[in-house]
């Protein structure tokens, strides 16, 4: 309750003090759930009650058994969706729809190192076009030093090293591959950067470099190229356009010409999905998706902690 007034005055916003004195307030479209991942479940159930379309924050639930609760409530009428955006980002919407246009052929490998847990395997999962099949995960850690670089409070204020944990795994999908990297200094690190690698029997992207064959003598090499007003001469104004390889577009920003960064696109590309789920039913990450997203990111948790493999079952939320 303390928090309440002075968020009032910071953004100039009603605030209220419990879920029904909101619900109460005014009509809503939908409702964004961002508390706890262990209020989840309860919140969603008094927000089932109410009738709410929510747009939930990651994960749904903290593991199996919370997850099963909160499908149990979309599948007795619940209207959900999962805020992910990580694949939503430009960039990755791009490989996404490369990988998805046939133009490297069939999909046999991907690699991501960009975010944790059920965020990279989202990522991997859509870029691999794989969805509920049996996963056989082989995971590791290692732990090394780095020298700190900025974290959320800022940009580092001395010379000092600092520990940093690798997650490493395979995820071997029966004829696809999918491998998952990262390091917990990747978000904000000025030294370790992410990197994505797509591989089908026709071409691969690397980063943002694109090749594939036109026919088998014919080798095509291209870069995803951003494009955007505001440099040099140009004066449209200063937004992000879009990215080409070659004469192609694989993706145009939806909000030109507003001034957003690339998560911020993608930010604003869920709520703009939700609002679609809530007109005519149209999902853009379902709670089934991110479950799955969020169970094989457990598995690989536990498989890197224990250092034995890990089999997936079929869930619930599979069906």
């Amino acid at each position: 309750p303390e928090k309440a007034p002075a968020f009032a005055r910071r953004f100039g916003v009603r605030t209220c003090r419990s879920l029904h004195e909101l619900m109460d307030a005014q009509d809503q479209s939908f409702v964004v759930l961002c508390v706890r991942v262990a209020d989840h479940p309860q919140m969603l159930a008094d927000l089932a009650l109410r009738g709410a379309a929510v747009l939930c924050e990651t994960p749904p639930a903290r593991d199996e058994a919370g997850m099963g609760q909160v499908f149990e409530l979309h599948r007795n009428g619940l209207r959900i969706q999962v805020a992910e955006q990580l694949h939503l980002r430009p960039e990755h919407a791009a490989r996404i729809a490369i990988a998805r246009s046939g133009l490297l052929g069939t999909i046999t490998q991907a690699q991501v190192s960009v975010a944790h847990g059920y965020h990279g395997i989202s990522l991997l999962r859509r870029l691999l076009g794989v969805g509920f099949e049996e996963v056989k995960i082989i995971a590791r850690r290692s732990v090394s030093s780095i020298t700190a670089g900025p974290g959320r409070n800022g940009p580092p204020t001395a010379d000092v090293p600092e520990k940093v944990v690798q997650e490493l795994a395979w995820l071997d999908f029966g004829g696809r591959l999918g491998v998952f990297d990262f390091s917990s200094s990747q978000y904000f690190s000025w030294i370790r950067g992410t990197r994505v690698l797509v591989q089908g029997d026709r071409g691969e992207i690397a980063n943002d470099e694109l090749r594939y064959l036109k026919d088998f003598q014919t080798p095509i090499r291209s870069v995803l190229r951003r494009e955007a007003a505001g440099d040099g001469d140009n004066l449209e104004g200063h937004f992000f356009k879009g990215i080409q390889a070659g004469e192609r577009w694989f993706y145009r920003n939806p909000f030109v010409p507003a001034a957003l960064s690339d998560d911020e696109i993608a930010v604003a590309s869920c709520l703009e999905g939700m609002a679609r789920y809530v007109e005519d039913g149209t999902e853009f990450y379902s709670l089934a998706e991110a479950c799955q997203d969020n169970y094989l990111g457990r598995l690989i948790s536990e498989a890197g902690k224990c250092g034995e493999p890990r089999t997936s079952s079929r869930q619930v939320w599979a069906s």
